[in-house]
């Protein structure tokens, strides 16, 4: 489907004049079928067993109004069965499931430690599957552990990059408003890329200049640096002629209501050299230390467990020496 395909339909669906095509899914499903179709050919239809088998249970899921599985979860683990089966063909010279022991296994998320835990639990779910459909005799990821510790280990800032940064997207009027905005947002209140994605016009308060950002319980008060830069992307927002309510708004997404794509914004920040994510977890890092967890939990609107991570005592060492070299002090 072509942008103005998109725009069409967009239109129409918006004004409840027709009913949203099933795009996404015949996008999904081609996805699917390229990475089973990577799958060498003796060890392929297990994998498609499997597939189908999720998608019934995806199905289920939609029914019944539980939680299904992602389209981008499913690709992801095809993904992982498939680089498993061609690390069997082509390194263990194996070509049949039966033949998998623990080694093969161990051998395949060695190399990666840190998708080691995300690898095996796709891993057990694939030959839980295959012991139940008899593809198999015993689960050869039965007896392997995660070995992984259960604390932060991702990459932050230090203060001086943080005060850089803040200069940048503060004065700089050749930055991109785009990356000035998630950047901000990120740097300051600690946004993911999602919330700032999915930030529409309907989001922002201008009297009281206040954000609502996700399902974050309640509104976000803007510093005016940060009120600044949402201003600059509200006017470059302006300079198209489009009815699309998002902040951030594309050549791709001007002529329909979507928002930018997640690739898009996966590249926002390339030109200032830092990920999202290792400018939010700075933050939270620093929130978290400072502040009662449950409490940043609560404003954020994450479960209760998921910022204990961050604490001092989780951290690898050397992320935290020096108070001051945590968190942002706003300018």
């Amino acid at each position: 489907m072509g942008t103005f395909a998109r725009a069409l339909e967009d239109f129409f669906t918006h004004r409840g004049l027709a009913l949203p095509t099933d795009q996404a899914e015949r996008l999904a499903a081609g996805r699917r079928k390229r990475r089973i179709g990577a799958v060498p050919e003796p060890l392929r239809p297990a994998v498609a067993a499997f597939d189908a088998s999720r998608m019934r249970a995806q199905d289920r899921a939609r029914r019944a109004g539980t939680r299904p599985r992602s389209n981008h979860t499913l690709e992801a683990a095809l993904s992982i069965l498939r680089d498993l089966a061609r690390f069997l063909t082509e390194q263990r010279g194996k070509d049949d499931w039966a033949l998998v022991d623990v080694q093969d296994v161990e051998a395949f998320v060695a190399p990666l430690p840190k998708a080691r835990k995300r690898r095996l639990v796709v891993l057990r779910q694939f030959f839980r599957f295959a012991r139940s459909k008899h593809i198999v005799l015993i689960d050869p990821t039965r007896t392997l552990i995660v070995k992984e510790r259960n604390g932060f280990c991702g990459r932050t800032l230090t203060i001086d990059q943080q005060r850089e940064l803040f200069r940048r997207w503060r004065t700089d009027d050749q930055v991109h408003p785009h990356e000035a905005l998630l950047g901000m947002l990120a740097l300051l209140h600690g946004a993911s890329s999602t919330e700032v994605r999915m930030l529409q016009s309907t989001d922002i308060d201008a009297v009281a200049q206040t954000v609502r950002l996700g399902k974050r319980p309640h509104t976000v008060p803007l510093d005016p640096a940060s009120w600044t830069v949402l201003q600059r992307c509200l006017a470059h927002r302006e300079a198209w002629p489009t009815a699309n309510p998002h902040v951030m708004v594309t050549k791709g997404t001007k002529a329909g209501r979507s928002p930018a794509s997640t690739a898009y914004l996966s590249h926002v920040l390339d030109d200032c050299g830092y990920p999202p994510r290792m400018i939010r977890s700075t933050r939270l890092l620093d929130l978290v230390n400072t502040m009662d967890p449950k409490l940043v939990a609560a404003a954020f609107g994450m479960g209760p467990q998921a910022t204990l991570i961050f604490l001092a005592d989780r951290v690898d060492e050397g992320r935290m020496e020096g108070g001051e070299e945590r968190g942002v002090h706003h300018h």
